[in-house]
């Protein structure tokens, strides 16, 4: 596998201002022009996002499980989860293949508050895809969509194209907090150069 990194494209139109400090946007803040027309119907999806892989892939999916463990969330992530700095969440990091070709890469962070009754659920999933959790919990309430472009100054591009053996010189993603029965979690959901055009 390469280890050179390419240097990072000029973000696209829209997106030059972000600043680091605000990497992550709402979707009604970003013009959509700004956005790449091969991944706006992908970011723009209000539905599950493993139904609709599986329904565009044609071929055998399969999730892959990265990582999953106790650790210290990014500080963005603790900000969007309300979590003090320096507390401890699960995190699981997955891939969606098609193909045993990586689609999408997931990162979900999971506050210890959160893995209580019937939510403990969560910390056991193994290879089965957590939108089919969420999106069956009648309890389940989902916030505000927020993208980013993604270049290899963030944490989350090198995690995420960690397998490509040529990664892009940026990737789209999105994120959003998810609520059971009241109790947050936070899902980021990067989509990868494999991953074919979805249109509406």
């Amino acid at each position: 596998m390469s280890t050179s990194i390419p240097a990072p494209a000029a973000p696209p139109p829209g997106i030059a201002a972000m600043g680091k400090s605000s990497l992550w946007r709402p979707v009604k803040r970003l013009l959509r022009h700004g956005l790449p027309c091969e991944t706006l119907a992908w970011l723009l999806d209000p539905a599950s996002l493993t139904r609709r892989v599986v329904a565009v892939c044609g071929g055998k999916f399969r999730v892959e499980v990265a990582f999953q463990g106790w650790r210290r969330p990014l500080l963005h992530e603790a900000r969007a989860l309300g979590m003090r700095a320096g507390g401890y969440a699960l995190v699981r990091q997955v891939y969606l293949l098609c193909d045993d070709q990586p689609w999408v890469y997931a990162r979900t962070v999971i506050p210890r508050t959160t893995l209580t009754g019937p939510e403990r659920r969560l910390a056991h999933l193994r290879t089965r895809p957590l939108g089919e959790v969420l999106f069956a919990d009648p309890s389940m309430r989902r916030g505000a969509v927020e993208i980013a472009c993604l270049t290899p100054r963030e944490p989350v591009f090198h995690m995420a194209t960690r397998r490509l053996a040529s990664p892009p010189a940026v990737i789209w993603g999105r994120r959003s907090v998810f609520t059971l029965s009241a109790k947050p979690l936070l899902v980021n959901e990067i989509f990868l150069p494999a991953i074919p055009p979805c249109h509406r």
